[in-house]
């Protein structure tokens, strides 16, 4: 069966004219009143009642009314997974994302993805902040998952809010408080981890009107702690980057509930592809059995 021609019927029966029915869908009258002939023709009775007051459904079309729309429906999920399927046979997804969300949340993301959909690949890349938002501007890669940033020009797709943790050497005398108040950072040496985490941090630092002595480092957030671990210094993390790892350090949320905002970053939610909308769905289901 011809979906366009029971389109036509429906909105021809919505307009309750064939004049606006042709000019809602782009065809002349006199076509759209062919098209009408051929469907009763093909269904054997008709249809359509055309009158003086417009144009309606026989009492046969009322019968069929349901039917025809429930076919509709059919029909338009019908195209969208033809278009889903076909499209698995020209993409692959270009991802980038913190180290930590790469060890942590992609390994999940990408296995549940990839069971539904074999024929894409995911090619997956690390990186800073900038260079993640600068990959979206050249077309290198399809979206980051990074923290939020205010750049205009992206869409954003929140996925958790990652709690920002006081790191402090293992003497530290912290005792029983299970936050670290900003306040005491003022004239420390800070450790401020490379890759952009600096676009976290001071804002909280400004806000709470702290001023500490930060010392800026080009090493991974591994090594970072080990400095902390040493004496070195003190510094400021999240708790994605510490899970999973076995450190002789003192770790405690700020004050405030500090935290950085993770999600998904691409240069638009309404031209991307249909399968990269599916991807963007898996990783959100995949964070929220990940997070609890």
């Amino acid at each position: 069966m011809d979906t366009k021609k029971w389109e036509a019927l429906l909105v021809a029966v919505e307009q309750g004219s064939f004049t606006k029915a042709a000019e809602r869908l782009g065809y002349t009258q006199s076509g759209l009143t062919h098209m009408m002939h051929a469907l009763e023709k093909e269904v054997g009775f008709s249809l359509l009642v055309r009158d003086r007051y417009g144009v309606r459904l026989t009492a046969a079309g009322e019968r069929l009314l349901p039917a025809i729309r429930e076919f509709q429906q059919v029909s338009k999920r019908l195209e969208h997974q033809i278009s889903l399927v076909g499209s698995q046979k020209r993409e692959n997804i270009r991802v980038a994302a913190y180290s930590s969300i790469c060890m942590h949340w992609l390994p999940s993301i990408v296995s549940s993805f990839r069971r539904d959909y074999p024929g894409i690949s995911v090619d997956i890349r690390m990186g800073s902040v900038d260079e993640m938002y600068t990959w979206l501007q050249e077309d290198k890669v399809d979206l980051s998952f990074v923290s939020r940033q205010d750049r205009d020009g992206f869409d954003w797709v929140p996925l958790w809010d990652d709690p920002l943790l006081a790191i402090l050497p293992p003497d530290y005398p912290i005792g029983d408080r299970a936050v670290f108040p900003v306040s005491e950072f003022e004239g420390r040496e800070f450790l401020m981890p490379s890759l952009g985490f600096d676009r976290d941090i001071l804002p909280i630092f400004r806000a709470a009107g702290v001023s500490p002595d930060i010392r800026d480092t080009s090493v991974d957030d591994g090594t970072v702690i080990s400095m902390v671990e040493l004496g070195l210094g003190y510094s400021i993390l999240s708790e994605l980057i510490l899970q999973g790892r076995r450190d002789n350090i003192v770790a405690r949320p700020l004050e405030g509930g500090a935290h950085r905002s993770l999600g998904i970053t691409l240069p638009s939610l309404k031209q991307a592809t249909p399968i990269l909308h599916q991807f963007i769905e898996y990783s959100k289901n995949a964070v929220r059995e990940i997070t609890g």
